[in-house]
């Protein structure tokens, strides 16, 4: 699977930001707490990928670096966008951000670079976990405001395209013996509770600083089952998760390489688009 660099730019309504989901404000939310990790943690994607690209001999998987750090340098760029009309909203993006980046710089300053690298593959199969529920469920998105929905699904979608590329720089350049299994489980075990706390966290900021959430107490219910309900996203993503735990694991094992047929449906109506491999 080689991903594809698109520079493509949302024209999302700064009016909605705050109830853009159908499911109501605090589900919104619970998205919006995500977004505001992306810029930054995209930036440490790119450098801990980039800290293994001469290591990596594979043509194919070279191409497929480049555009992996393609891909995600838009990603954070239409996130910091987005991340702009919630600060305007009122929402404390920035001191957020401010402590996404003090963790990233403290992994950054105290663990070596393959450490860094395990980091970025368990957050990897976060997002691709994310991905493969909001593509494979269209239910989790419907309804909502068609700008939002779209950055979401093609976030999605570039997420689904290149979720095996830093894990198959690890396999190259750190290797899939037991010290590297070792590592990499830790690693999954320990950025999960970081992410998911910091997630809820956000989560509940945001809802507790919007007037118009702290009227709606019953949004937590909702919030409560959209994420752990009979459908809800954690527990439907609970099984894949724990895959990651297996010495014989790759990516796309978990194979939904068709989700990526919606790629067209996506991105042929955005505002602003520009298609292309990246160079």
């Amino acid at each position: 699977m080689m991903p594809i660099r698109r520079d493509i730019r949302f024209k999302l309504p700064a009016a909605r930001i705050h109830d853009w989901h159908s499911h109501g404000p605090q589900v919104t939310h619970f998205f919006n707490a995500l977004s505001v990790f992306f810029p930054v943690g995209e930036r440490f994607f790119i450098a801990s990928v980039r800290n293994y690209r001469d290591q990596v001999t594979d043509p194919g998987l070279k191409k497929a670096v480049v555009a992996f750090i393609g891909q995600e340098a838009m990603h954070g760029r239409e996130h910091e966008r987005y991340n702009r009309l919630l600060q305007a909203d009122g929402m404390p993006v920035q001191d957020m951000e401010k402590l996404v980046i003090r963790v990233l710089g403290i992994a950054r300053k105290l663990t070596p670079r393959s450490w860094q690298l395990a980091t970025t593959l368990a957050l990897e199969h976060h997002t691709a976990l994310i991905a493969d529920l909001l593509l494979s469920n269209p239910d989790l998105l419907a309804g909502s405001d068609p700008a939002f929905r779209r950055l979401w699904q093609w976030h999605a979608l570039e997420e689904t395209e290149h979720k095996a590329v830093a894990y198959d720089v690890w396999n190259e350049a750190i290797g899939s013996g037991s010290v590297p299994y070792l590592v990499r489980s830790v690693s999954m075990v320990f950025t999960s509770l970081a992410f998911w706390t910091l997630v809820a966290e956000f989560s509940i900021r945001m809802i507790e600083t919007d007037p118009e959430t702290r009227r709606r107490p019953r949004g937590y219910l909702d919030l409560a089952n959209f994420l752990f309900g009979k459908q809800g996203m954690f527990r439907a993503s609970l099984p894949a998760w724990l895959d990651y735990f297996k010495r014989s694991f790759h990516p796309w094992q978990h194979d939904n390489r068709q989700l990526l047929e919606q790629i067209g449906a996506v991105t042929s109506d955005t505002a602003v688009m520009r298609l292309g491999a990246e160079a």
